[in-house]
């Protein structure tokens, strides 16, 4: 068997698949190459990605043996998943592997909001002692509206509910008596409704045609003034240039964007000068716990399809 791993990966995966005796071809950088990435493919059995890798027709739409793609993640958007199903390449993906750090980071940002920790110590060592300056917010009594109540969003919930956070949320995916709302105490409301209560707002759904752009100037418009917003799933489900002006407005308070329509931004992206949006280059699933178990659990489920095995982590879509 030959494995081609065209991003970066934690050590304990490809030494798993090494460790069946099969060939690893390992380069992070693989995939900016894509004439030398073609040529690493035509006899190879597994291609693992990570978001970089673009898989689409130019790809693998000539013959060769590709068996599964292995996805060190979640989101599906750089894979063209009409043309693997097209030629019956399953995908396996990392299966709430990062979840826990998702959420732990949606918890960072809403303290990131509430307390100026970073900020006042910087003035306190530049020679401030400006309390009132630096007096903070509760998140104690203010409400979070999650946009998506999946296996992250649950996550979340529990934690901002813990905080005495209350916590309500839009999915159309989610009846009355699944899980999220049932076990986790999230109240689910319709769109608007979420717009107009919400104190935070965290994204936790993917980048697909219907959510492209959710968050646009009308949507803007009908939030609650102060509003700050948190976007750890994909870019491009926000209107970054419209939240710019709603931010410079003074209508929203804020935002934390881990992910943008294109990373890394332009040098002249507006959002690169607003001074209450806060932005990190994609690393809300990027903790050494979470990489680790991205990494084996990938490389156990692609092991599995290349032994005959449904994969429990194959991708299943829905409209």
């Amino acid at each position: 068997m030959k494995i081609v791993i065209s991003e970066l990966n934690w050590p304990c995966g490809t030494d798993l698949l090494r460790s069946q005796g099969w060939r690893v071809v390992y380069d992070p950088d693989l995939w900016k190459d894509r004439v030398r990435l073609r040529a690493e493919l035509q006899d190879a059995d597994a291609l693992i990605v990570r978001n970089q890798t673009k898989v689409d027709k130019e790809l693998i739409g000539w013959p060769h043996r590709l068996r599964v793609i292995g996805r060190l993640g979640v989101g599906l958007d750089n894979l063209d998943l009409e043309v693997l199903a097209g030629r019956g390449i399953p995908i396996v993906y990392g299966k709430n592997a990062n979840a826990t750090s998702v959420a732990e980071y949606v918890i960072a940002c809403l303290f990131s909001f509430s307390r100026l920790l970073h900020e006042g110590s910087e003035d306190v060592k530049q020679g401030g002692w400006n309390r009132k300056r630096f007096t903070g917010t509760e998140l104690a009594g203010t409400t979070l509206g999650l946009i998506g109540t999946g296996e992250i969003g649950h996550r979340v919930a529990r934690r901002a509910i813990a905080l005495g956070m209350d916590v309500i949320g839009f999915d159309p995916f989610v009846t009355p008596y699944d899980f999220p709302l049932t076990e986790t105490g999230i109240r689910l409301v319709e769109f608007d409704q979420l717009l107009a209560t919400s104190d935070f707002i965290s994204l936790h759904v993917p980048l697909t045609p219907k959510t492209r752009n959710l968050l646009d100037k009308t949507a803007f418009a009908k939030m609650k003034a102060g509003l700050r917003i948190i976007n750890s799933s994909r870019g491009g489900i926000i209107d970054e240039l419209a939240l710019y002006d709603a931010i410079e407005s003074g209508h929203l308070g804020g935002a934390a964007l881990d992910v943008l329509t294109d990373e890394p931004p332009q040098p002249d992206h507006p959002l690169l000068r607003c001074e209450r949006c806060i932005l990190t280059p994609h690393i809300a699933g990027l903790t050494e716990q979470s990489q680790e178990r991205t990494s084996e659990l990938v490389a156990r489920e692609v092991i599995a399809e290349l032994e005959g095995r449904v994969s429990l982590c194959r991708v299943t879509t829905r409209g």
